[in-house]
């Protein structure tokens, strides 16, 4: 069920759906349910998925398909994950930070010495 995503910028349903194996109703179902996925609409409203969208349903897809979760523990599943990265992102921006305290404390220590 791995397969590689083409290099483009933008998917339409029937290129989603052929490379997640699953039919075009079910990705639409997903979109529904799944707040994180979020396509691009055209002016003739089709839909238009990024890279980041394909990568969201293909994780959406491993968590149904092959980790056996209902709509709900995916849901649960995806947003503990996004907890996780975000707290992830919270201590790189505090790290540096304290590493830019750290140079400008160094910095008085010298002015004043």
């Amino acid at each position: 069920m791995d397969v590689s995503i083409p290099d483009k910028t933008y998917f339409r349903i029937g290129e989603v759906s052929s490379i997640l194996g699953v039919e075009s109703y079910v990705v639409r179902y997903w979109e529904s349910e799944f707040k994180s996925v979020k396509p691009v609409r055209t002016r003739s409203d089709q839909r238009l998925y990024r890279r980041k969208d394909l990568e969201e349903l293909m994780i959406i897809r491993d968590l149904l398909y092959k980790d056996h979760f209902t709509i709900k523990g995916a849901k649960n599943q995806l947003s503990r994950r996004g907890s996780i990265t975000r707290q992830e992102g919270d201590v790189d921006q505090g790290k540096q930070l304290l590493t830019a305290v750290k140079v400008m404390l160094r910095q008085i220590r010298e002015i004043l010495s």
